[in-house]
């Protein structure tokens, strides 16, 4: 059983963190589709036209890919956690079939019209379009977001004698308090993801020398836009979703911190440090007293709870991968403030442009956004564990009966093989349209 629970886990979590490696560029990069061409209807210059639509090819792209690799997902549901699919399915059913049924063909159905219908709509009809699909990329994210948030923090349901879950409440999916910081933390990592990939391919073509126009705008507006949603990442939205696990699981924040016993008079803030499980304790620790108690509850003396004050069966499955996965993204989050702050800072003085080392810096940091975005989605689940429904449903009651360990194992390593060409094929394309890029791009009909 231990076996067929580690394999299944390790399925889903390589599918899942694949796929997100594509809609978390396209929820951000909608929304700069979007300035581009409402910047192109205010100044009438073709360049942010141009711009629009190069993006749009990305965003197409990568929309493709989160299509192809997100189906595996939902049939992984059927086949690897059956037993979680029956119970909880009349509940977590109803947000994924919205998903799918609203948000995902309102956001195909414009894309196609955005990439193919420009001079048959007009360049408003055209912003229309690409508004829409905006519109459908977030609300595909909230709906998703939804899911996630029931099962991290359940509402609105009742339990039938048979074990399963029934909604009795529908408004309370989305009045969930669980749901609106996550949603605004996740769209703001999403903005981050985007604007750094826009400002890192701007920068390469100014230091390339190549299609410099474009690449002042794309440095230009992904260094403004990671700037705003670099800080609203860490505030307010961090910040909420941090007291949301304070406040609902604080056995999971006390192992996302390393907190293994409860410090009297404020706990401090841990900045480096390794968990030894064996002594409960961290080690090589540096960290700043009272501060995190200050940062929970304003006030420098609060209390917050260790591990020692919660069973065993309670503590996170594995606490030092929680641990290092929070610490990465606020560490990374931390960096991207400081990078993004310091390029408005130059771009304001007019110096931006001709500073070569910071150019250089955002062109390279173009996969740390993934790596945080990817290390915050595994804090959420490895602090969740070891429940699939948070204090409801364990994860080995949600695993599939008739499929075996062996089975499962082969699945995940054709997986992977899979995804490694599939990857390889995108990263193919995509810089097959970044080294044509916006200028020498055909006009679309």
């Amino acid at each position: 059983m231990e076996d067929m629970i580690l394999y299944n886990r390790l399925q889903f979590a390589f599918t899942i963190t694949f796929h997100y490696l594509f809609p978390q560029l396209t929820m951000g990069l909608s929304l700069m589709i979007v300035y581009f061409k409402w910047k192109f209807l205010q100044t009438q210059n073709e360049d942010y036209n141009h711009a629009s639509k190069f993006w749009m090819k990305i965003f197409a792209l990568n929309f493709t890919m989160g299509v192809v690799t997100g189906i595996p997902m939902e049939f992984q549901f059927g086949t690897n956690w059956a037993k979680f699919s029956e119970l909880t399915g009349g509940i977590i059913g109803q947000t994924l079939a919205m998903e799918g049924m609203f948000s995902f063909f309102l956001e195909s159905s414009f894309l196609g019209m955005f990439l193919f219908g420009e001079k048959l709509l007009g360049h408003k009809l055209h912003f229309l379009a690409g508004l829409m699909v905006f519109i459908g990329s977030w609300a595909s994210g909230f709906l998703i977001i939804a899911t996630h948030s029931w099962m991290q923090h359940p509402v609105g349901y009742e339990i039938l004698k048979n074990g399963k879950f029934v909604l009795n409440n529908f408004s309370a999916l989305f009045s969930n308090p669980w749901l609106w910081p996550s949603y605004l933390h996740n769209q703001a990592a999403s903005l981050v993801t985007s604007s750094f990939f826009v400002a890192s391919i701007g920068a390469f073509y100014l230091l390339s020398d190549r299609h410099s126009k474009f690449g002042k705008i794309f440095v230009k507006s992904g260094v403004i836009f990671g700037a705003i949603s670099s800080v609203m990442l860490a505030f307010p939205t961090g910040d909420l979703a941090a007291k949301n696990v304070v406040k609902y699981q604080p056995a999971a924040f006390a192992g996302m911190e390393g907190i293994f016993k409860t410090e009297k008079g404020g706990s401090e803030i841990v900045l480096i440090g390794q968990p030894d499980m064996e002594n409960k304790k961290l080690d090589n620790k540096i960290a700043v007293p009272n501060v995190l108690s200050f940062l929970t509850y304003q006030r420098w003396d609060a209390e917050i709870k260790g591990l020692n004050e919660f069973d065993q069966s309670l503590h996170p499955t594995n606490v030092p991968g929680l641990y290092y996965s929070y610490h990465i993204m606020v560490g990374l989050g931390t960096i991207f403030i400081g990078v993004m702050l310091l390029a408005v800072l130059l771009l304001w003085r007019n110096r931006l442009y001709q500073t070569k080392w910071l150019l250089w810096i955002i062109m390279f940091m173009i996969p740390f956004p993934y790596i945080a975005n990817t290390a915050g989605w595994y804090t959420a689940e490895l602090g969740r564990q070891p429940w699939l429904v948070y204090n409801l449903m364990r994860m080995v009651d949600g695993v599939s009966p008739t499929v075996s360990s062996g089975n499962t194992l082969f699945t995940f390593l054709g997986f992977v093989g899979l995804y490694i060409l599939l990857g390889l094929l995108f990263l193919m394309l995509v810089l097959k349209i970044i080294k044509k890029g916006p200028e020498t791009y055909p006009a679309l009909t």
